[in-house]
């Protein structure tokens, strides 16, 4: 495994299993299956509820807890330092830990700044050794930047091949914030397994389209945790740190970018509408 040192020298492996959109009731048998593939690091949040399942995965697994790098998420309902003070307690109940090793502000709406000076606390009372954000444009990152006094470590935005997230790697990088990915693979959105230019690339390797993908993002400097529910999936994602793509490879793979969300922008109206509804 390799590692990213963040803004405050915690270590955080760069690439790890994520928990989205896996089912409550199967959350617990992933984890424990990623887990044993290799996966030291997991990313769940609030929303998905499923962190009883990597609280259970994780206690059973009897890896030391100092082996684990644990990610959860503040959801928008817990918005406001009070009401997110209590959720990150009530996290730290259902994953069965007395801290998480990452915790973000998992979209940038309601009372978010409450949110984040609870996140404040909880780095301080130990029960977090990094913050940072999630879906933060570069707009409001470099606002919450300026007026906090600790300084985000990590931002969590869509990120694939299709949409790189150029300009706002580069404030990321400014700012000294770690670029992590969600939906590495788009969900398979705009062919991605299919794509030519991925296949070409592929098959010159000996490897996956899934493999090219991810080992993009990672000599791109961004961290990634890929999802997926099948055992062999879950080896393959991890085994990346065995080849590297040549420059020729990253600029064709660059060139892949069209600067636009494959899911949602949260400068869409009516985007924003929707997020409204789980904050009242």
């Amino acid at each position: 495994m390799e590692y990213v040192t963040l803004n405050n020298g915690v270590k955080m492996p760069v690439l790890g299993y994520g928990v989205y959109q896996v089912a409550p009731g199967e959350c617990e048998r992933c984890v424990s299956d990623a887990l044993a593939a290799g996966y030291r690091s997991i990313d769940t949040a609030q929303a998905y509820f499923n962190e009883e399942g990597v609280g259970n995965a994780v206690k059973k697994s009897g890896i030391a807890r100092s082996e684990l790098f644990l990610t959860t998420k503040v959801w928008i309902s817990n918005a406001g330092e009070k009401r997110a003070a209590a959720s990150i307690d009530e996290s730290l109940k259902k994953l069965q830990t007395d801290y998480v090793d990452l915790l973000l502000i998992h979209q940038p709406f309601g009372d978010y700044y409450g949110t984040y000076r609870a996140m404040e606390d909880a780095v301080r009372a130990g029960k977090a050794r990094a913050i940072g954000v999630s879906n933060f444009y570069p707009d409001r990152l470099i606002d919450l930047y300026n007026f906090c006094s600790v300084k985000p470590a990590v931002n969590q935005v869509e990120t694939h091949v299709f949409f790189q997230q150029k300009k706002a790697h580069e404030v990321m990088k400014k700012l000294g914030v770690q670029h992590e990915s969600w939906g590495p693979f788009a969900e398979g959105k705009n062919g991605l397994f299919t794509d030519p230019v991925l296949k070409e690339i592929a098959a010159s390797k000996g490897r996956s389209v899934a493999q090219v993908a991810l080992r993009y993002l990672i000599q791109s400097g961004v961290v990634v945790i890929p999802k997926s529910v099948k055992k062999e999936r879950m080896a393959e994602n991890l085994a990346v740190f065995d080849f590297e793509l040549s420059a020729a490879d990253m600029a064709a793979v660059s060139a892949l970018d069209t600067g636009a969300s494959l899911f949602f922008s949260h400068y869409d109206p009516d985007t924003v509408e929707w997020f409204m509804t789980f904050a009242k």
